[in-house]
């Protein structure tokens, strides 16, 4: 359906310099997807105006992947493949120093990280032919033949040692460690890298566990710039190339789901600080859960939207409790958590907590007013092309599209679908989603 805001927001869209290379009149996100010969399954936007290309390439390779007792070691897994590669034929070995000044040579940029569901590696470069084969090769290198130098391991999780004990004197690190142990409870989303789990890792470790996690057959690349399906597919014939061959692509053992809260909790934890951090919430829903643009919707009215939210309304503008108040879903391949948080006076911190859980019921019973729902859908659809303004966030998008199995027309869709919600719909998501009488509640710093 082409209503007057759909013209608004590809009117803004193009005039904000997105490209809309497409194979319908009205496509506004045109993906095209393929599957690799090496099992690699691919997700291209071409966006021609600027002569740059986005690249992300995901494996099932993230915390929730960490070994018992090992928590953190995805991540050094993705830190390591900065600190150097191995020589191989007519290509001399690189320490960090020496990829550092090979990627400000190229004038490109090359990332790798790990998230709880998964671990990335993101390259950014121009798209002259010369120039991107140069970094596609370097970023082949790091992906696929990290040298993992023994020595540079030990300074590292000394420096992250060191981190985490800084972060811990803090009462929101402190705060967030005990909410999401107690919403998560043994899951792997639960779980937090600490100095004992770091010293349980070594490079042997780290090896293993990338042969066992990064293989082309694994990876779901996404791809957002000027380049046309077939650079494309030399661009990730080249990325993926330093990964070993492999016949076949075994399913990585299951991880366990997130067990629903069965009854109410409350941690009040002493800390001597100026205000109190206040989190409470629940395990929420996956991403590719169907109600998530009703969830979504609803969030923005309860505590997602600033200071037009309830939360905000009930906590800030009527009792001057807290500066600021938020809720928001944190989905993921798991049900990520559902989290209200705040900061307030110590000596207010029961009644903040009271009035911020009366809010929270009120809305799973009884949902949004007609006011409120035209309110939001009138924010969400009119800022939806800041969205997807940049080939940055282009990439996001498609990115998220690829790796929860979303429809591909998934962003063509996304504004009727925020039109067509109903006030019942938004009500009936989130009473199925959320169950206030049994909510985690974490209080640091509160006066008895």
């Amino acid at each position: 359906m082409i209503t007057i805001k759909n013209i608004a927001a590809r009117a803004l869209l193009i005039s904000a310099g997105a490209v809309f290379y497409s194979n319908s009149a009205w496509a506004l996100l045109p993906i095209q997807h393929w599957t690799e010969p090496s099992g690699a399954k691919v997700y291209l936007v071409e966006s021609p105006v600027i002569p740059m290309v986005d690249v992300q390439i995901d494996f099932d390779a993230g915390s929730r992947r960490d070994p018992a007792g090992q928590a953190g070691l995805a991540s050094a897994v993705a830190a390591m493949a900065s600190k150097g590669v191995k020589a191989a034929g007519s290509e001399p070995a690189l320490d960090e120093n020496g990829l550092g000044e090979a990627w400000a040579d190229l004038g490109a940029s090359f990332e790798a990280g790990a998230e709880n569901d998964a671990l990335h590696y993101s390259l950014r470069s121009l798209t002259d032919p010369p120039l991107l084969d140069r970094a596609a090769r370097l970023a082949a290198r790091q992906i696929g033949e990290p040298s993992w130098p023994a020595d540079v391991w030990p300074r590292d999780r000394a420096r992250w040692v060191a981190s985490l004990k800084e972060a811990n004197t803090r009462p929101a690190t402190v705060a967030g460690y005990a909410f999401a142990s107690a919403v998560y409870g043994s899951h792997p989303y639960g779980v937090r890298t600490t100095e004992d789990t770091l010293t349980r890792i070594n490079v042997a470790d780290m090896q293993a566990f990338h042969t066992q996690h990064i293989g082309a057959c694994r990876a779901k690349v996404s791809i957002v710039g000027a380049v046309s399906r077939a650079q494309a597919q030399t661009l990730v014939a080249t990325l993926l190339s330093r990964l070993p061959a492999a016949s076949g692509c075994a399913p990585l053992p299951p991880v366990g789901e997130i067990n629903a809260l069965t009854a109410p909790a409350e941690q009040n934890i002493p800390f001597a600080s100026a205000q109190a951090h206040v989190l409470i919430g629940q395990p929420g829903f996956q991403r590719k859960d169907p109600d998530f643009v009703a969830l979504l919707v609803g969030n923005h009215i309860l505590g997602g939207g600033g200071f037009v939210s309830r939360l905000t309304n009930e906590v800030r503008e009527k009792r001057g409790l807290s500066y600021s108040v938020y809720s928001y879903f944190a989905s993921g391949l798991h049900a990520g958590a559902f989290t209200v948080g705040l900061q307030t006076r110590p000596d207010q911190a029961a009644q903040a907590v009271k009035v911020s859980r009366d809010v929270i019921a009120r809305f799973v019973a009884d949902g949004p007013t007609e006011d409120e729902l035209r309110a939001a859908k009138d924010n969400l659809i009119g800022g939806f092309a800041l969205r997807i303004d940049s080939n940055k966030k282009l990439l996001g998008n498609v990115a998220n599209i690829a790796w929860n199995d979303l429809p591909l027309d998934y962003l063509d869709k996304w504004t009727e679908k925020v039109e067509a919600l109903t006030v019942a719909d938004v009500r009936a998501a989130m009473a199925r989603k959320l169950q206030p009488e049994r909510m985690v509640t974490v209080v640091v710093g509160a006066k008895p």
